[in-house]
């Protein structure tokens, strides 16, 4: 017998402890220029009947390793021992598996709906998958989704209730950006209003509503463009979360054509960085947590609670921005291969400073220099 279930290729960074589950395959939209995860991938929904069977398998996978945890030379405790002996002569791969023990390993409490916009299922069966998945795991406390904002805003209040009612907890949306202008140059095929609309609806539903805004993404030209009016929409939500993007052309996407072809010229990262500032500023009379929850971003201590911590993180920018000009330069090397982490971390590291002169004798600039680290680390 075997119990595979199948697997999207992405979620959420603070979704690393959930188990994963595929309701769809891809994405519907699949046009923002700046993504490269689902190009050349088609979209479709998966059947009720092969997802309720999948959740079948991560239980009596789940169960065969709790069953063998608890005997009495184990004590409970899930090794590769008790994941060997779990799986016996089941031709599932060790890989499912070993998917289900860390999941149990941090408690079976949260569960991630694959792949990039859940939503477009019908509500009712959509209802009906999460119902069971809740049944089969009442351990859980959070199941959360991808969703498009144009999906979400021809959702009904009462359907989103439906959902949130079922045991759906969380929605993460990609804003991107709140401008019309960068909305349509990156083709989001979605408008300022129309986020607005589906994330005032999501959160009077009663969901946490995670928006993920990204500097940079207007380029040199909308800086200011795309700190306020993504300022503006999210001031509008006040959704729980705000997660912070950096904008990092990825070759082979639309964005990195357009921007080798002079049509999109790239921010800089001190630009990123100013416009960080920018949008900060402008949250006004919200209750949101910020976060900078992604390798990315340049810096990310830049978090906090609205309005309690504006002031800190915008003092954490400007910390930034006064450095001298080597030392800003230091860190953003130093940042960018892994010898810091926080601004916090940074002091003079004499190896980095040699590099950068390489760097820079090498390349115009140290942002060149870092555009040609980042497509390489991608």
């Amino acid at each position: 017998m075997s119990y595979t279930f199948e697997l999207g290729p992405i979620r959420p960074p603070s979704e690393a402890k959930s188990i994963l589950l595929r309701v769809t395959r891809n994405c519907p939209w699949n046009k923002c220029t700046f993504c490269h995860t689902y190009k050349n991938e088609r979209f479709s929904r998966r059947e009720k009947s092969e997802i309720l069977e999948d959740v079948d398998a991560i239980h009596e996978i789940a169960q065969r390793i709790v069953q063998e945890a608890q005997k009495p030379q184990f004590n409970g405790l899930i090794s590769e021992t008790v994941i060997r002996n779990a799986k016996g002569l089941d031709d599932t791969p060790d890989y499912y598996y070993r998917q289900v023990a860390f999941w149990l390993h941090h408690g079976m409490k949260s569960l991630f709906l694959q792949d990039a916009n859940s939503l477009i299922l019908n509500t009712a069966d959509l209802s009906e998958i999460i119902r069971y998945v809740k049944t089969k795991f009442p351990t859980l406390e959070r199941i959360t989704t991808y969703a498009r904002s144009k999906t979400a805003s021809k959702k009904t209040l009462e359907e989103l209730k439906q959902l949130r009612e079922a045991g759906l907890t969380r929605i993460h949306i990609g804003l991107e950006s709140g401008s019309d202008k960068v909305l349509e140059f990156v083709k989001k095929g979605v408008t300022a209003e129309e986020h607005i609309r589906a994330g005032q609806n999501i959160m009077k539903a009663g969901f946490d509503l995670s928006e993920y805004y990204m500097p940079g993404l207007g380029g040199k030209e909308l800086i200011e463009e795309n700190a306020n009016e993504s300022a503006r929409v999210l001031n509008s939500i006040n959704p729980t979360f705000i997660r912070i993007r950096s904008t990092v052309p990825i070759p082979g996407t639309p964005l990195f054509e357009a921007m080798e072809e002079k049509r999109w010229i790239p921010t800089t990262e001190e630009e990123r960085v100013r416009e960080l500032k920018l949008f900060i500023q402008n949250l006004d009379s919200i209750t949101s947590t910020l976060l900078s929850d992604h390798i990315m971003n340049l810096l990310e201590d830049v978090e906090g609670k609205l309005p309690r911590d504006k002031n800190k993180m915008i003092d954490t920018i400007d910390s930034f921005l006064t450095m001298d000009e080597e030392d800003r330069e230091n860190f953003i090397i130093g940042r960018r291969l892994g010898q810091f982490r926080f601004l916090s971390d940074y002091y003079k590291n004499a190896e980095i400073e040699k590099l950068r002169e390489r760097l820079k004798a090498r390349f115009e600039s140290v942002d060149e220099a870092v555009m040609e680290i980042l497509k390489n680390y991608i």
